[in-house]
């Protein structure tokens, strides 16, 4: 990276010297997501240096998630380059990014095609899955400064877990909940004959949502969303929405997963890994919800899963199924 320009922004000559200095660390001559040699890329906010194929995969995340800037050709302001040394580099973002990567999940490689490559690096940055729960941001904040961006949020929540004793205002998480959104039956008519579904996920703050399925009435998404529950936690809210372009996204019906018996069934048993395959709860079917059948909660293959399928609330038509995996936080 010997030939990064002079001209940077026009910063200060330290602030350049800076930068220099931190991309000759040892672990930032290594893509922070593949491991290719000598990136030419960073992602200004986020702290890390990246290669080719990575950065081709962070600038679709769009840059209220990743500004991703040329080592060599960009301009880079004062800002930026503070931002990135404040970071540390590769090893101190990857510390904070890379902190639970769950088994069967593992990191692509030089030569890894690009829906590895966008599969873990979406995961890693939008969705934040391998983040300590109690860093996570559920909701990114509308394009603007490198302040204002989530992964200042994150960093600004490591710091202060890491350097402070205070408990004010901070939330206890009790565990995880893996939610996988199968599909989609029957559902609305938005569009002129059909519609482009996507699925928002809510426990308490938290938002996560799938990627949308474009003119299908029957979607299959078998997309994997995590959300961290915390000790007050209520019931997890599922709303479908359809995608517009050129107008606000129209709602195609909501429901709620009560969750207790599945928490409650998972902290009667402890180590599910302990059990063989065997019932260990239920949500029934009531009235005033929106089961379209019971619920069981169940132990298989040492894991807690309930699978559920509901009828969409205030709308026409529609269904949608799901399937829940409770992960223990120590797990």
């Amino acid at each position: 990276m010997s030939n990064f320009r002079n001209d940077v922004g026009n910063p200060s000559g330290g602030n350049l010297r800076r930068l220099k200095e931190l991309i000759l660390k040892s672990d930032n001559r290594f893509c922070a997501d593949c491991g290719a040699p000598d990136p030419k890329w960073a992602s200004a906010n986020i702290g890390v240096f990246i290669c080719l194929k990575c950065c081709g995969v962070h600038r679709n995340l769009g840059t209220h998630i990743s500004k991703v800037l040329s080592v060599t050709l960009d301009e880079w302001s004062e800002e930026e380059i503070d931002a990135m040394v404040e970071v540390g580099g590769n090893s101190a973002a990857n510390e904070i990014y890379e902190a639970f990567i769950p088994e069967g999940f593992s990191k692509p490689r030089p030569d890894s095609c690009h829906e590895e490559r966008m599969k873990f690096i979406r995961a890693k940055y939008e969705l934040q899955e391998f983040l300590k729960p109690s860093l996570r941001i559920v909701s990114f904040p509308a394009r603007g400064s490198l302040q204002s961006s989530s992964s200042r949020k994150i960093m600004d929540n490591f710091r202060s877990s890491n350097s402070s004793t205070k408990t004010e205002g901070m939330v206890e998480f009790i565990g995880l909940l893996k939610v996988k959104v199968v599909k989609g039956t029957n559902l609305a008519i938005r569009d002129m004959l059909s519609s482009d579904p996507y699925v928002v996920l809510n426990v308490g703050k938290q938002r996560v949502q799938t990627q949308v399925v474009h003119s299908n009435l029957n979607p299959i998404w078998n997309e994997e969303l995590m959300l961290s529950v915390p000790q007050n936690y209520g019931p997890m809210k599922v709303q479908v929405f359809d995608h517009d372009t050129f107008s606000a996204d129209d709602i195609m019906g909501e429901a709620e997963v009560d969750i207790q018996p599945m928490i409650t069934a998972a902290t009667s048993i402890g180590d599910p890994s302990m059990f063989s395959d065997m019932q260990i709860g239920k949500w029934l079917k009531s009235h005033d919800n929106a089961l379209i059948h019971d619920s069981s909660v169940n132990i298989v293959d040492g894991k807690i899963k309930q699978e559920v399928s509901l009828k969409l609330m205030n709308v026409e038509s529609g269904e949608i199924d799901l399937e829940l995996e409770w992960i223990p936080l120590d797990h």
